[in-house]
Formats: C-alpha cells, sequence, structure tokens
C-alpha cells in the first residue's frame, strides 16, 4: 500500500487493515519500519478526529481511588484532612498546587489531569 496521509474515513480504514497485515513483522525489519511508520498515521488521524477527552480532575482521582481499592480516609495524606477531601470529592474545594504534587506523586495520577490542562494533548508523567 501507498503511504499517504489518512485525509478520509475511508483512507482510515484501508489503514487499519492494512497495520493488521503488518502486525507479525518482526523488529529490525523493512516490515517493522513500515509498521511503524503506518501506525504513526493512523495515530495521526485518530488523534485528529477521535480525540480522547481528558479526565476532570474529580473524576481521575475517584478513578484511582477505585482502581487501588482506597477509600476517602486513604487521600488523607494528600488532601490535608477529612473535611478537605470531602470537599475536594464535592467539588466544595478546588485542588491546591500541594494536594496536585502530593497526588502526582504518591498516586501518579497525571499533573496535567490534576491541573485540568484538557489542551496539553498528553498525559504528563509525575512531576519532579
Amino acid at each position: 500500500m501507498k503511504v499517504k496521509l489518512l485525509k478520509t474515513e475511508s483512507d482510515y480504514d484501508q489503514a487499519l487493515e492494512y497495520v493488521d497485515t503488518l502486525m507479525s513483522a518482526q523488529p529490525d525489519t523493512p516490515e517493522m519500519e513500515e509498521l511503524e511508520l503506518w501506525v504513526h498515521l493512523v495515530e495521526l488521524y485518530e488523534n485528529e478526529h477521535y480525540p480522547i477527552p481528558f479526565p476532570d480532575p474529580v473524576e481521575a482521582i475517584r478513578f484511582r481511588m477505585d482502581q487501588q481499592g482506597l477509600k476517602q480516609k486513604d487521600l488523607i495524606p494528600f488532601l490535608g484532612s477529612k473535611g478537605k477531601v470531602s470537599e475536594v470529592l464535592n467539588r466544595k474545594r478546588p485542588l491546591s498546587l500541594a494536594m496536585i504534587q502530593k497526588l502526582n506523586a504518591g498516586l501518579g495520577i497525571p499533573a496535567n489531569v490534576l491541573l485540568g490542562k484538557h489542551d496539553a494533548g498528553v498525559l504528563s508523567p509525575r512531576l519532579t
């Protein structure tokens, strides 16, 4: 298949089918290089046409709590007190920078999600 930018849904569908044929490519082969190129083209198309919205900061905290089986009391070291935990989870108190840093370092929630940076485009790793 000729390499080209994906501009239509038909281009995208054809590219997905072609990528599927390349999935058994071995490392360090021309086929693997071609696979990497097509995957990149597919990702570009998907990022433009099917963006994944960033989660709300509170929803991200709740999701991590669910993932790790945490209770509200387990957030006290990150948010400061039982009352602050309740206020943050009920959207009555915004996250402070100190809270964001602690949640990022302690629970691994990406900083730009906690900051509400929806236009950042990429989930950032932990703050250092």
